[in-house]
């Protein structure tokens, strides 16, 4: 079965860096776009970042373009969100993301928070 684990996150000063990990099984995870989203207290789930099979191309939500980059391992089947530049609103639950077969499949999430 799809499973993804997230780890990496934590609490962080503004300023601060962290590097997030996605590590996926059960599906062919090098043929797979992958997203981050991230949901703060009361708001509804955003995208962060995609990258696509390969790792030729991203995108990012306006809000951490320049801060925040997405990477991937194929041969590791991880994906990775490093954050630099880390404001209090970036504090959040992120989550990774597939699709297959046009089912979502969800992580369980890792706690970012930033505050001083």
């Amino acid at each position: 079965q799809v499973q993804l684990v997230e780890s990496g996150g934590g609490l962080v000063q503004p300023g601060g860096s962290l590097r997030l990990s996605c590590t996926a099984s059960g599906f062919t995870f090098s043929s797979k776009s992958m997203s981050w989203y991230r949901q703060a207290e009361g708001k509804e789930r955003e995208l962060v970042a995609t990258i696509t099979p390969a790792g030729g191309s991203t995108k990012y939500a306006d809000s951490v373009k320049g801060r925040f980059t997405i990477s991937r391992d194929n041969a590791k089947n991880t994906v990775y969100l490093e954050m630099n530049s880390l404001k209090p609103e970036d504090t959040a639950v992120y989550y990774c993301k597939v699709v297959i077969y046009a089912i979502a499949y969800w992580g369980q999430g890792t706690q970012v928070t930033v505050s001083s």
